[in-house]
């Protein structure tokens, strides 16, 4: 199958047969294309345009491209569409979708919409799911899964079955559960098919199973699917009773945003922007860091100052003042990165005193290594062995230290319950400068005796 790219020359035509009005050569032109590219499509059109795609298409299709939409392009569609339309998109959708999008619309249309709902038991669970914090595993769940009770025997679980797999799109796992609904298992379809219809399903259930409570945080969740290779997962509440699961799907919207997340705080952007949002929006989310940079390089240029007359009697000391800071900004971030990743995926083993020993000695081997290469070169350079070598001896601190301020802060950060990811980018780089700054000229002047 061929990947779909949408051209300038699709969308002109497909603008063009809107314009128009062709709706049977709009929806012959669709009809093949994946849901998640329509919504490629509607994201680049006019609100006009996509609202009026949105309703000449099949409910059936249009409910899953307005999962797929930008926040942005589906709050403007939905505002014009009346309340029965929504309810119509919303019954084509599994609850933990149809959840989502009842939870971005304006307070004083939700009960309108929901009562438009024609089935009773699908608005039920919508509402059940509003309940909880979006930031929650009951916030992530959907209500739609297959599950039979230990006390039915095979040909009664057979039946029950396919009656609950009509409205599961996708049957991952069948839990096992007693009469009141609290988790007991799983039940292997291999083991179903091979035993016979009169025996019960408590001697053939299997008793170990993975869950979540409603209350765990979703990148937890992301962890232990992960851990496990699961493609769902099921959900209890307080009382261990199974009021949903979350599949695959919803825990790789979970990865990718959190990945989003750290690297923009990486990079210095303090709210969740993207590139098409307001000047204002991305100028509010960058400005902090921006400024903390500012700070930074004021500290800096005090700290030179302070120095100023070894500068004007050692000239080659303000020369390699900008490798010096360079090199203790990208240790900081190299070992600040390695430390944020090894809290986010589980895996750092240690204490703080061991991961520190363990930097303090990979920084020490890395500095020696290139400050060689930098005595060698500045005394060709220069002829000055004893100023090479307070420079190289410099360079050589200055990457410990750097390393071990990478390491440090992103586990105290960690241990104090803030996001580590906060630690990297401009926060470790702007610290190693001005630290990397006053060890460089604090040493020369020792070695030098300025």
């Amino acid at each position: 199958m061929t990947p779909f790219k949408l051209t300038d020359e699709l969308l002109s035509e497909i603008e063009a047969l809107i314009e128009e009005q062709k709706n049977s050569r709009l929806e012959s032109l669709l009809n093949e294309v994946h849901y998640a590219d329509i919504a490629e499509i509607i994201n680049e059109l006019s609100e006009e345009h996509a609202t009026y795609l949105i309703k000449l298409l099949d409910s059936d299709k249009t409910s899953d491209v307005l999962t797929e939409l930008d926040e942005d392009v589906r709050e403007a569609i939905l505002n014009n569409l009346s309340a029965k339309e929504i309810a119509g998109e919303l019954e084509e959708l599994d609850t933990d979708d149809a959840a989502d999008i009842v939870g971005e619309l304006p307070k004083e249309i939700i009960h309108e919409v929901i009562s438009e709902i024609e089935d009773r038991e699908h608005a039920k669970d919508i509402v059940d799911l509003l309940r909880y914090d979006e930031n929650s595993a009951g916030g992530l769940m959907a209500k739609e899964l297959v599950k039979v009770r230990e006390s039915w025997n095979v040909l009664t679980c057979v039946k029950e079955m396919r009656a609950q797999a009509e409205n599961v799109t996708r049957v991952h796992s069948i839990y096992v559960v007693d009469d009141n609904d609290k988790l007991k298992g799983r039940l292997s379809l291999k083991d179903l098919l091979t035993t016979s219809t009169k025996s019960h399903i408590s001697d053939v259930y299997i008793p170990k199973v993975d869950s979540v409570s409603v209350n765990e945080k979703p990148e937890e969740v992301a962890k232990i699917m992960s851990k496990y290779d699961l493609e769902a997962i099921p959900v209890v509440d307080e009382m261990n009773r199974l009021v949903g699961r979350i599949t695959i799907d919803d825990i790789v919207d979970v990865i990718r945003e959190e990945a989003e997340k750290d690297y923009q705080m990486a990079a210095g952007i303090s709210q969740d922007v993207e590139a098409d949002d307001s000047i204002w929006n991305l100028t509010r989310a960058r400005l902090p860091w921006l400024f903390l940079g500012l700070v930074g390089g004021l500290g800096a240029a005090a700290i030179m100052g302070s120095f100023e007359n070894m500068i004007s009697s050692h000239a080659i000391l303000f020369f390699f003042t900008p490798l010096i800071a360079a090199m203790a900004g990208n240790v900081g971030v190299q070992s600040s990165a390695i430390i944020v990743q090894g809290l986010a995926n589980d895996d750092l083993k240690g204490g703080v005193g061991s991961r520190l020993i363990k930097e303090m000695l990979l920084a020490m081997l890395n500095g020696v290594v290139l400050a060689t290469v930098l005595l060698i070169f500045t005394w060709v350079y220069k002829g000055d062995f004893l100023t090479s070598l307070a420079i190289s001896i410099s360079l050589v601190v200055v990457i410990i230290v750097a390393g071990l301020i990478g390491t440090f802060i992103p586990l105290f950060l960690h241990k104090r319950g803030i996001d580590p990811a906060i630690a990297t980018g401009p926060f470790i780089t702007t610290s190693n400068d001005i630290f990397g700054i006053l060890i460089y000229f604090t040493i020369a002047k020792i070695l030098l005796g300025i």
